[in-house]
This record gives C-alpha cells, sequence and structure tokens, in this order.
C-alpha cells in the first residue's frame, strides 16, 4: 500500500499539528496502521497504533497528548498532535501491515518533519 504523509511544520511549544496520512485503496481493509517518529541521532519510537483487533495505543510520552484516528470514508490516517514539546521534533511516519509484530517492516510513508521550537 502506499502512503503519503503531510501536515508537518514548524510550531512553538505548547502548539498543535495534524498530521495526514493519505492511502492509495481502502483503508478500511487494512488491520493495523501506526505513526512512528525519528529524531537525529536517535532511534525510531512507535508513536501510536490503530488495530482493527486491539483498538489503539500510544507511547507513554505521547499519552494524552496525541490521538491517533483514522476516516475510512477518505482512506486517511490522522495525528492529532496538541501540547507539542520540543522533545516532539522528529521526522514523523505512516506505516501499515498486516499485524503490530510486522509494522515496523511494512509499508512506509516518506516521511513529514514536525519542528517545536522552546
Amino acid at each position: 500500500v502506499r502512503l503519503q504523509e503531510s501536515g508537518g511544520g514548524l510550531v512553538q511549544a505548547g502548539g498543535s499539528l495534524r498530521l495526514s496520512c493519505a492511502t492509495l485503496g481502502s483503508i478500511a481493509s487494512i488491520p493495523v496502521m501506526g505513526w512512528y517518529r525519528q529524531a537525529p541521532g536517535k532511534e525510531r519510537e512507535l508513536v501510536a497504533v490503530i488495530s482493527n483487533d486491539e483498538g489503539l495505543n500510544y507511547a507513554d510520552s505521547v499519552k494524552g497528548r496525541f490521538t491517533i484516528s483514522k476516516d475510512n470514508s477518505k482512506n486517511s490516517l490522522f495525528l492529532q498532535m496538541n501540547n507539542l514539546k520540543p522533545e516532539d521534533t522528529a521526522m514523523y511516519y505512516c506505516a501499515a501491515s498486516v499485524a503490530i509484530a510486522t509494522l515496523h517492516r511494512g509499508s512506509w510513508g516518506q516521511g513529514t518533519q514536525v519542528t517545536v521550537s522552546s
């Protein structure tokens, strides 16, 4: 499946951004989708996952601030990010797979940059 992220940008700490991930084809048929992020010099982090079987899951670092959702009618995945912090600065990628365990080696988009200034 082809994925294309958008919505990144530069925002001040405490601000909000909404990332979008558009898919070619039906998103309803994809069992698992998620958002990863990677900052320079840091390991890749799974930020949020939405699964047809297991619901929603979030990294502790973003719980209460980020919300993952999808709109089947628009074939799109979203990540609403509120109360952003400088440590949220990273390249954000959406990913799709048949299971959470294989999400890291599933289909990925090109990424969208999020920069949070202090």
